[in-house]
């Protein structure tokens, strides 16, 4: 009670579900590098797909974000509209929806991790190890030869390598040992309707973004549930609602899970077809993976040479163009090829790479150009070859 929120969400969510879904996409490009990743993988938390969760070592593509009223309305009146709205898009008996809600619960363990201050930018021999260890690798290679004939069908129909379907999953959820404890209907409540308010006026349009981002969601969630004949008031996952093995946002859920053992439904909770197909999926349609192609090599830069940072992340840089700032990969790239210059602070110094869209592919996963990295290494490691040293 006396709690408030805002009422621009009518004019988001009274529209058909594939425009909703891209007026989500665009809020999401408007908070990319401003907020702390949000995912269930201890040491240290992972992002989430679709997730506004980007390190603040990120710095991606700009996006215009639409315009989003900042004036508050009360609780009830915000939660009220939801329900109509989401009750319109999606055929959802508004008394349903009401139900659900009912027993829905305000978490305060919620609210308090997402209110956590960033950490410091950690430089990436520190970064790594939190992602790369013995261990991870071990596990990575025991789960790989676990479900080899599963994964190997999914690489074949999709040209994404078995090793870096493993390696997002153990990055995620350590091989699906932790998948997420909280209430996802409790958590998207949460962060739906309760944000965390700093007072920090600076700081108020984008915490109303990002409420409204997870409202969607919430909304995005009860049309899962529909579709999928799933319990939302069963469903597990991160504190900020990602779910499965694979850590998949009720929108990405929707987008790109695919059904790959048959059976008629897209279980991200209980099938491991589904989980390495919907991994795949989403590294194919939503980044554009090439069969084939490569991920990441390393380059030296010339010395004296000032390293090359683009804010635009796509490899659109032809290797004359980068040997013309410096940058000789250290292995064999194709001809035509096209990259993104990568720089690295190793714990010897700089580190270089070249990044192809494969790489690409992985930050879109989770918009981090170390992220990325580390999926990648690992992948490497868990397929037995050498990595270097952090």
């Amino acid at each position: 009670m006396g709690l408030r929120t805002h009422a621009n969400l009518p004019s988001m969510i009274k529209k058909p579900a594939t425009r909703g879904r891209l007026l989500t996409g665009l809020i999401l490009a408007g908070l990319l590098g401003c907020t702390p990743r949000a995912g269930v993988v201890s040491n240290p938390p992972a992002a989430v797909p679709n997730v506004p969760a980007t390190p603040a070592e990120a710095r991606p593509e700009t996006v215009q974000a639409p315009p989003v009223d900042l004036t508050p309305v009360p609780f009830e009146v915000a939660r009220a509209r939801f329900i109509a709205d989401t009750s319109e898009r999606y055929g959802i008996p508004a008394a349903e929806i009401e139900a659900t809600l009912a027993g829905a619960s305000f978490l305060d363990s919620v609210v308090n991790a997402m209110s956590r201050p960033a950490e410091r930018v950690k430089p990436w021999h520190e970064y790594r190890p939190l992602f790369i260890s013995q261990a991870r690798i071990d596990g990575g290679r025991r789960f790989l030869g676990q479900n080899r004939v599963k994964l190997a069908k999914v690489e074949a129909d999709t040209g994404v390598p078995a090793e870096v379907i493993v390696a997002i999953i153990g990055v995620e959820t350590s091989y699906g040992g932790n998948t997420g404890r909280y209430s996802v209907l409790d958590a998207l409540y949460t962060l739906a309707f309760r944000y965390p308010r700093s007072g920090d006026p600076a700081k108020l349009e984008r915490e109303v973004r990002r409420e409204l981002f997870f409202r969607e969601e919430l909304a995005q969630l009860f049309a899962l549930a529909r579709e999928e004949n799933l319990d939302i008031t069963t469903l597990k996952g991160s504190y900020a609602g990602a779910m499965g093995m694979g850590q998949f946002m009720p929108s990405s859920y929707r987008d790109f899970a695919v059904d790959g053992d048959g059976d008629g439904r897209r279980d991200l909770f209980g099938s491991l077809d589904d989980v390495f197909a919907s991994v795949a999926n989403y590294f194919v349609k939503k980044g554009g993976w090439v069969r084939g192609g490569l991920v990441a090599v390393p380059a030296t830069l010339e010395p004296g040479r000032e390293p090359f940072d683009p804010s635009e992340w796509k490899p659109t840089h032809t290797l004359a163009d980068l040997a013309a700032r410096g940058y000789r990969p250290q292995l064999p790239v194709p001809d035509g090829a096209t990259a993104t210059p990568i720089s690295l602070e190793g714990s010897s110094g700089p580190q270089y790479w070249l990044g192809f869209q494969n790489y690409y592919a992985i930050t879109r996963y989770n918009i981090s150009k170390m992220y990325a990295m580390a999926v990648f290494q690992l992948s490497e490691a868990i397929a037995g070859r050498e990595i270097p040293p952090a």
